[in-house]
């Protein structure tokens, strides 16, 4: 009778040696696990058996060989451990934060090899070019903000005869991109100076999405006279257009107006600043101090007419300009009162319709007072603007006083009604505090 065991290597293994000599033994390593790859197991090794022969003799028992040392464990760090497990392959150093700040290691560095070497001066050389690549567009905008925003024709012409000045802006060239798509939609401003901006706000209407807008726009200022002309400095600026927040500014272009003669049309084709200064404008703003405190408050056009076949003065209201803003929105609610002094009645009191949001507005509305012509030189006729309030007192803009007892413009106007009967006289009345009547 054969037995065959076959066990793992163990220490205990030389045992084996001490059974009987009839018995024969077969030693043999532990097969292998079955795998789906392989189709069959492979036969085991013949030479990994020992046989034993069979027989009644006895052979003297072979010494027992010493047993071999065990190795010693292997000791696996646990990256070492995650390395084997997540990526199996040749096991490689897994990164340490020192790798990826190598100026704060906690330890002496190894010198670094020539391949290290030529990697690292790689990546500094591309950082030099992407630090380079970073400035240059900086140096570029920063230019065009004070050189390169863009140039702007306009042309001007004042007429004395109408006191208008006609500004017309034709276009602009070059101007800065503002929005995303690097296109902007400009706008062009103006503003009389010194004085309030609203009141003497004028703007172009606004063109989409480009560089370089045609206008060709007239804008008109009212009521301006040749002292005006001294004084006065036309700002034009030039913006972006924003629906979705403030508007832009782009640039601006500033003109005196005491180089321009009457009823001269000069053309204009100035480069945008970023903001440009003009002394003879702040020393105007200085000086007159008393001018531009009636100035703020406003001109009024009116209009004087007497009929001797009616035996009428007609009086008209044609329009406002440059008035001062009363409402908490920068505009006013304007309307006029006429009166003729002394006061007859209710029929010597008229008062024109109100014009909503506006500090020019435009009346053109005519008012009729029937008064023989040798009585109307003792009369005054008082006109006073106001800014109208739902639910509350009225507010006082400013006034004027026409008749035999007053001074300058207002006399003269007045003079040339009497003299010149049948005939329309038009004159521009500044507004002052004085005007304002004792009720309301």
């Amino acid at each position: 009778m054969t037995v065959s065991v076959s066990c793992h290597p163990d220490p205990c293994a030389p045992v084996l040696g001490l059974l009987s000599p009839c018995l024969s033994m077969s030693v043999s390593k532990p097969p292998r696990p079955h795998s789906h790859f392989l189709p069959h197991p492979q036969p085991p090794n013949p030479s990994a058996h020992l046989s034993l022969p069979s027989g009644g003799s006895s052979l003297p028992a072979s010494p027992s060989p010493s047993p071999t040392p065990s190795p010693s464990p292997v000791k696996i760090s646990m990256q070492e451990h995650f390395a084997i497990n997540v990526c199996p392959g040749p096991i490689l150093p897994i990164p340490q934060i020192s790798d990826f700040f190598p100026r704060f290691h906690d330890f002496p560095c190894p010198p670094a090899t020539a391949q290290q070497r030529d990697k690292q001066a790689q990546r500094d050389a591309g950082k030099d070019r992407q630090r380079d690549a970073e400035d240059e567009p900086e140096l570029v905008d920063s230019d065009d903000d004070e050189t390169y925003l863009g140039t702007l024709e306009f042309s001007l012409l004042f007429d004395q005869e109408n006191n208008c000045l006609h500004c017309t802006v034709h276009r602009a060239k070059g101007l800065k991109a503002m929005d995303s798509n690097g296109l902007a939609d400009p706008y062009v401003k103006l503003h009389l100076l010194p004085g309030a901006s609203k009141a003497n706000k004028l703007r172009t209407k606004t063109l989409k999405n480009t560089l370089n807008p045609v206008w060709n726009e007239t804008l008109v200022y009212h009521g301006i006279t040749a002292a005006d002309m001294t004084t006065k400095t036309l700002r034009l600026c030039v913006c972006d257009m924003d629906r979705l927040g403030r508007n832009e500014f782009i640039g601006e272009v500033r003109v005196a107006l005491k180089k321009l003669h009457e009823g001269e049309t000069k053309r204009y084709n100035m480069g945008l600043e970023r903001q440009a200064q003009n002394r003879e404008a702040h020393n105007a703003v200085v000086e007159p101090g008393t001018l531009v405190a009636e100035e703020e408050r406003g001109r009024i056009l009116v209009s004087l007419l007497y009929n001797q076949e009616k035996s009428s003065l007609f009086v008209g209201i044609i329009r406002c300009a440059h008035l001062a803003a009363m409402d908490s929105n920068g505009y006013s609610d304007p309307f006029v009162k006429i009166v003729l002094q002394p006061d007859v009645g209710k029929k010597s009191k008229y008062k024109t319709s109100v014009k909503k949001k506006t500090l020019n507005p435009e009346f053109n509305e005519e008012f009729v007072y029937e008064v023989p012509h040798d009585q109307l030189a003792k009369k005054t006729l008082e006109i006073s603007v106001w800014d109208y309030d739902l639910g509350m007192s009225n507010d006082f803009i400013g006034g004027v006083e026409l008749g035999i007892n007053a001074k300058g413009q207002r006399l003269k106007h007045w003079f040339e009604c009497l003299k010149y009967t049948g005939k329309r006289v038009e004159c521009w009345h500044t507004l002052t505090q004085q005007g304002q009547p004792s009720s309301d």
